[in-house]
């Protein structure tokens, strides 16, 4: 069995690979994209504007239907890519540090979900700098990954 698994993963590496990396793009979007509606429904409900339900509508489509589904294939493909024999090189300080930002990545998605939630039971106490900073976040975690995977330190 762990044969047939290994013989799986390494016929099949450049198409787990594309897959991992169509879902991170997904799901990147989706990190960039949520806390920026969340910028725009902190300073429309100070306005006073009637746009509260849409965004609300438009922040659970994003996170349930395209984020959700994004994290997850992205997390298999990735293990998929870890247990994928001769790929890692477990000397090394990258996959450490790959490691601990997708951690960080999976931590401040979860973050989004509690904001969210907030926003539908109307208990969001943040304000739309805070939303604009937070947002800064997975540019910097991304940053680091892609260098960490790239020039492999």
């Amino acid at each position: 069995m762990i044969d047939f698994l290994i013989d799986f993963l390494l016929d099949y590496y450049l198409w787990i690979l594309s897959l991992h990396i169509m879902a991170v793009i997904s799901w990147m979007a989706g990190l960039f994209y949520l806390p920026r509606l969340f910028v725009y429904h902190v300073e429309h409900a100070q306005k006073g504007d009637n746009l509260d339900e849409t965004l609300k509508i438009m922040e659970y489509k994003l996170q349930r239907y395209i984020m959700a589904p994004a994290s997850v294939v992205a997390w298999v493909a990735g293990l998929a890519l870890v247990f994928t024999p001769g790929i890692v090189d477990w000397g090394s300080v990258w996959p450490y540090t790959k490691a601990a930002c997708v951690i960080a990545m999976t931590a401040y998605d979860h973050w989004l979900l509690q904001m969210r939630k907030k926003f539908g039971r109307g208990d969001n106490t943040l304000t739309g700098r805070q939303y604009r900073f937070a947002n800064e976040i997975p540019t910097i975690l991304m940053i680091v990954i892609v260098l960490s995977v790239v020039l492999k330190f």
